[in-house]
Parts: C-alpha cells; structure tokens; sequence
C-alpha cells in the first residue's frame, strides 16, 4: 500500500471512534481533566491500534517512512477532537522507525508543549529517554534548555527525561536540571523532581541522599518526601 500520512491518520480516527466506549469515556475524561473529549479507547488499546494501522498502510521501517510517521503523528496531534487521537500521535513516534530519531526533537518539543498537561508530558518523556542513549550530547543540550524556560512542561520535561535509564543516566544532567527549578512552586514541577529523584534512588541511593542533604533547604516538602519515600527519609 501507499505510504501516505493522510492515510495512516484515517485508518487511526477511524479505528478508534470504533473502539470507543462511551460508558468509560466520561471518567476517563474527569482523571485527566481534558478539555477534548475521549472515545473512551485505553492507552493499550491506542497503542495497538497504531501498530496495526501503520501495517495495514505499509509503512516501512527506514527512509520516507520515518517521514509518513511524523507527518501523521502532527496531523493527529495538532488537529485532535478526542483526547485519544493525541496519545495515537505519540505511539506513532514510539515505534522503531521513529524511536531514538534525533530530527524528531523538535516534533517532541512541540507536543509537550502544546499538549501542556501531564498525561502528555510523561509519555513523550520516554522518547527523549530514547534520545539520551543514542545522541546523549545533543540530547543534553535540549533538555538543559528546557530546564530554564518559560514554559513549565517543557522544564517538567527535562527533569523526567531520564527516567527508566536507570544505570545509564547521567547524574550530573540530573542535578543540573533540578537544581534549574528548585525555586519553582508548581506541584508538576515539585512533583517531577520527587519522582526523578526516587527513581534514581533505586540505583543510587547515596547519590541521591547526597543531593537531598545538600539541597535540603531548598528541595520543597513534597520534593524531598518523594525522594526518599523508599530510603527510609
């Protein structure tokens, strides 16, 4: 088949106003507080309806097929009338042909910021972990940017980008990064830095005690609790 994103965009809007159910639809719009409304589709259920519409419109795993994926994945992201069509957007840049692509940066950019919200957020987290391990030092300069803008997702961003790299990440990026944001009251940004911390704690526990001891007066409650919650602080 043709490898058009107009295409793989229908095949998904379709596909998941099928899948719907409209009964899990209302609650499942009150936890994310979405101004879109949902079909009521389930992220598992999301993310196998992208793999087997990007099958069925042949998308292939190199070259334009990179290109289809990220233009499908816009078109769904920018234009969604379900919240739903915006999580198919980011499963499509999860799939190995697109996963760890240093040019889709920018498009990873633009989804944590439009998108604006943390459900959003924390999934494209996982594509710049992604990019950490395959183009660690333009992956560092992006995410130090982040951590001092403006846009408070963008900086949530930065400091979760790490999570899941367990042994692989990078301590001093980590610290940098939070240290960026250690004044900041928002509870994303407060929050965010508690879980990267408790993660990192299950790798490095000492590291992590060093950091919370050294930041002690500036680390929020919430932060500091987060961090040490399975440290026994």
């Amino acid at each position: 088949m043709s490898e058009q994103p107009d295409e793989l965009v229908m095949r998904v809007r379709a596909e998941l106003a099928t899948a719907g159910d409209p009964d899990a639809a209302p609650a499942m719009r009150a936890y994310v507080k979405s101004v879109l409304p949902l079909y009521g589709v389930r992220l598992p259920q999301v993310r196998t309806i992208v793999r087997a519409a990007v099958r069925d419109a042949g998308v292939s795993d190199t070259g334009p097929g990179i290109e289809t994926l990220a233009a499908a994945a816009r078109e769904l992201f920018d234009h969604a009338t379900h919240r739903e069509e915006r999580y198919a957007a980011l499963a499509l840049l999860a799939l190995p042909p697109a996963r760890g692509k240093l040019e889709l940066l920018p498009l990873h950019q633009h989804f944590a910021s439009a998108g604006a919200w943390w459900d959003l957020v924390d999934e494209t987290a996982h594509r710049i972990a992604d990019l950490h391990d395959i183009h660690p030092v333009e992956t560092a300069v992006a995410v130090r940017r982040w951590s001092v803008e403006n846009d408070m997702w963008l900086r949530r961003l930065a400091i979760i980008s790490q999570l899941g790299r367990k042994d692989r990440l990078d301590p001093v990026l980590l610290g940098e990064v939070i240290e960026a944001n250690l004044s900041d009251r928002e509870f994303f940004i407060r929050k965010a830095i508690g879980w990267a911390l408790r993660e990192y704690a299950k790798v490095r526990p000492e590291w992590v005690r060093g950091f919370v001891t050294a930041h002690g007066g500036s680390l929020s409650p919430l932060s500091r609790r987060e961090a040490l919650k399975h440290l026994g602080g």
